[in-house]
């Protein structure tokens, strides 16, 4: 004993070391016809921590693993901070040649493919010099074209490390988790051991998360650590479905066989749930909540996942700030208003949650917004939910926290209630004949239309305005709209400067998250002309 006493430093692997021992028979990984107690995921995390430092991994090493939602990411985020080393999750929807600046720029020394990806990542591997190993996930029946060590096999023959935690400092390095990288290559945001603690409690607060809850992996666990759910569900004892792919069919099968009660998804999946007769025809077996964001959601959007029997759950916040940021706290007396009014309010992006920091709306001298919800401003924020900065840029770690805050590039208005509602990306606002037309509320609008799945809003070319908005719009199946239709319907319920003055049909470009890519429709539409298009 001493005479004073020391805090001790939070990181999330604690997390698995108290839950295999206070949870060691309940389900913690369900996946296919695999099911994992919480005792055998911790011996499992062991093992793999076994097998990277048989592999040469030590403190601050990068391991880079380019898996679907399967155990072997899920055990990474654990074992891989368990070695005090550093998780770099790859996306897995990028080119060859991105998945190549991603390994190079972070030095990652080990990497964990599932076949299923590995051609993808193959043509690059030869170049890579900080590279060493390559370890094969077969997890599906696809072709093994790297011929690695198999991951299960390794793990059998490794000898567990116990779940001592051995963060020495909360504010080291924990994860490198990369951006879209739509305005160039992909920057690795750095996440600390505190950082991912604390957020990942927030969302076990605001999602009511316990012992009790099966959540299904939607989200990719490759995108901000899955908005930091890995760690949460964990933290609690609940079950982690893992889902390879996100289909209709399968999330309405899942939720039913594991009898789901959480799950989270950016608006376009929900649109494509709510469109789907097999998940319409699902009889929920318990309460469902879901946890949106990503992109704003429209009140229609929201209104048809609930009319489905879900509880939705707004949250924002961008790979910077750890996924979530904000949630759009909901208030008892707000269930007395009409399904549209509370639509409406949910689609809010709402307040900080509980340990993200400050939120602000300024303008462009730093000066708070008036709470009025009309004048406009930049989202800046500060805090526990904040990354600890870019990997090896300070450049761009300099400008993105002028003036000491984070600047999200998001433009918003905050109401008299004090909560945040976006009006659009600052990239993406449209300036007409010196007008600012929210792409934003103009979607909203669109997807009011009942023939309407999904809409996107860019500004194009127009010699007498400059630019003016268009809409590229998805129809629902067996629907039917025409152009004048939809310019017709905006301009009965919006100012017609607003209204669009073209309409495309057809699929949208998307991320691997859901997020509509706009940079793509604003460069087919500026292709040959001045305007930035990313």
């Amino acid at each position: 004993m001493t005479d004073t006493i020391s805090p001790v430093p939070l990181s999330p692997v604690s997390f698995l070391a108290r839950s295999a021992a206070v949870f060691g028979r309940r389900t913690a990984v369900i996946h296919a016809e695999r099911t994992y107690t919480y005792a055998e995921f911790g011996e499992r995390v062991g093992r793999a921590a076994g097998t990277l430092r048989g592999l040469g991994i030590q403190p601050g090493d990068r391991v880079a693993y380019l898996c679907p939602n399967v155990p072997a990411l899920l055990e990474a985020h654990f074992a891989v901070p368990l070695l005090g080393a550093v998780l770099v999750a790859i996306n897995t929807r990028l080119a060859p040649q991105e998945i190549a600046h991603i390994l190079d720029h972070s030095g990652a020394k080990v990497l964990i493919v599932d076949t299923e990806l590995a051609g993808a990542v193959a043509p690059v591997l030869e170049q890579r010099p900080a590279l060493e190993r390559v370890v094969s996930v077969r997890d599906s029946a696809a072709p093994d074209p790297l011929g690695g060590p198999d991951y299960e096999s390794l793990l059998a023959a490794a000898t567990p490390l116990p779940l001592v935690e051995t963060c020495e400092d909360e504010n080291g390095l924990l994860a490198l988790n990369y951006t879209s990288g739509t305005t160039g290559l992909p920057k690795g945001v750095m996440y600390t051991y505190r950082g991912a603690y604390l957020n990942a409690l927030a969302m076990v607060a605001e999602f009511g998360l316990n012992s009790g809850s099966v959540y299904l992996w939607t989200v990719p666990l490759f995108h901000c650590n899955g908005w930091c759910f890995a760690w949460a569900v964990t933290a609690v004892g609940g079950a982690h479905v893992c889902l390879r792919k996100v289909d209709p069919g399968a999330v309405a099968e899942w939720v039913v066989r594991a009898r789901v009660s959480h799950m989270c998804a950016a608006p376009t999946v929900l649109i494509a749930l709510a469109n789907d007769a097999r998940f319409r025809a699902t009889e929920l077996p318990r309460k469902l909540t879901i946890g949106t964001g990503g992109a704003p959601p429209a009140p229609q959007v929201i209104r048809s996942v609930e009319s489905l029997g879900a509880e939705l759950v707004h949250i924002y916040g961008l790979t910077e700030t750890y996924g979530p940021f904000t949630t759009c706290e909901w208030h008892p007396e707000w269930n007395g208003q009409t399904d549209d009014q509370r639509a409406r309010l949910k689609a809010r992006q709402g307040v900080a949650h509980v340990t993200a920091g400050q939120l602000r709306v300024v303008d462009e001298q730093m000066r708070d917004v008036p709470s009025d919800g009309e004048t406009l401003g930049e989202i800046v924020m500060w805090g526990n939910g904040v990354m600890a900065g870019y990997y090896r840029q300070p450049d761009a770690t300099a400008e993105a926290f002028r003036g000491g805050w984070f600047h999200s590039g998001d433009l918003a208005v905050r109401h008299p209630d004090g909560y945040v509602e976006i009006r659009d990306r600052s990239k993406d606002i449209i300036i007409s004949g010196g007008e600012n037309i929210s792409t934003v509320e103009v979607e909203k609008t669109i997807y009011e239309h009942p023939a309407v799945m999904e809409v996107a809003v860019i500004g194009i070319p127009d010699e007498k305005w400059g630019e003016v908005p268009k809409a590229f719009v998805s129809l629902k199946p067996d629907a039917s709209a025409t152009a004048e239709e939809i310019i017709g319907f905006c301009r009965d319920r919006i100012a017609h400067f607003k209204c669009p003055k073209a309409v495309a049909f057809g699929d949208l470009p998307k991320t691997s998250t859901g997020k509509v890519q706009k940079f793509v429709l604003r460069e087919q539409e500026w292709r040959g002309r001045s305007k930035r298009v990313n």
